[in-house]
């Protein structure tokens, strides 16, 4: 289900959700995704992940919901924990995760997106989490992620209700950063990725990780005591000094791998 690429001399990783004729996700598959990130976390080169569905239709539709006919609770307490866990770790990923949306993104599949730290939908995508049709909820950090991105109203109306979101209205409440036209969103995250390879990739790590200090609900006064603390840090690596030097010298920098 997981096919791995690599461009621009293996600093951009890209993941392709490949499961016809949805790209949905199963147990194995999700075990998968996460274990893809775990080893793409290990490789300091790659600085940015990419993650698109295949083909021109479908990001991913969630759940394969054969998985949950018969209603047995150990199959779903082993799916939550799976869908949770393959999230969990692509949130907390090292490096900066982009999602190319090319098409629908339901119910598990707009989880993973959320899940990331940039997304980008083709303006023919359709995203929601129709969980609630089915007798069931979101439980890939949607519930959780959601709020944070679109506000707690705009959340309700896709839960609580149904609402399934086009790409243009997903731009202007926030569930995504940038809408292309069709068949531009992998080219376009492609620049972007192109862009984080720049940058110090220590940098780029602190950062994140104070970004999501404020998700995480961490008191303000302490998020900035360690904002601080992280600036410092920079200075006992050799990145800084590349950094500075490098604009001062009017040269491209030469980061570390480490």
């Amino acid at each position: 289900m997981i096919e791995i690429d690599f461009f621009h001399e293996g600093k951009v990783a890209l993941i392709t959700l490949k499961r016809p004729p949805a790209n949905a996700f199963t147990s194995d598959g999700l075990k998968s995704l996460e274990e893809t990130i775990g080893t793409l976390d290990k490789q300091a080169q790659v600085r940015s992940v990419i993650v698109t569905g295949d083909g021109a239709k479908f990001f991913s539709a969630g759940a394969d919901l054969n998985t949950f006919a018969d209603g047995d609770k150990e199959v779903a307490r082993n799916a939550a924990m799976r869908f949770g866990s393959a999230f969990e770790a692509l949130q907390n990923a090292r490096s900066v995760v982009i999602a190319a949306i090319n098409g629908y993104a339901m119910g598990g599949g707009l989880e993973c997106a959320l899940s990331c730290d940039v997304r980008i939908a083709e303006r023919h995508a359709v995203m929601a989490l129709p969980e609630a049709a089915v007798g069931l909820l979101p439980c890939g950090c949607g519930t959780q992620t959601l709020p944070w991105l679109v506000g707690e109203g705009w959340a309700k109306r896709i839960v609580l209700t149904g609402e399934r979101v086009n790409a243009e209205t997903a731009l202007r409440i926030g569930l995504v950063e940038e809408m292309v036209e069709k068949g531009a969103a992998l080219d376009y995250a492609l620049e972007m990725a192109t862009r984080v390879a720049t940058l110090s990739p220590e940098a780029v790590k602190f950062s994140k990780s104070l970004i999501h200090q404020a998700r995480n609900g961490v008191p303000r006064s302490g998020a900035l005591s360690v904002e601080r603390e992280r600036f410092v840090d920079l200075f006992d690596g050799a990145d800084q000094r590349e950094g500075v030097n490098a604009f001062l010298e009017k040269r491209s920098p030469v980061w570390s791998e480490k």
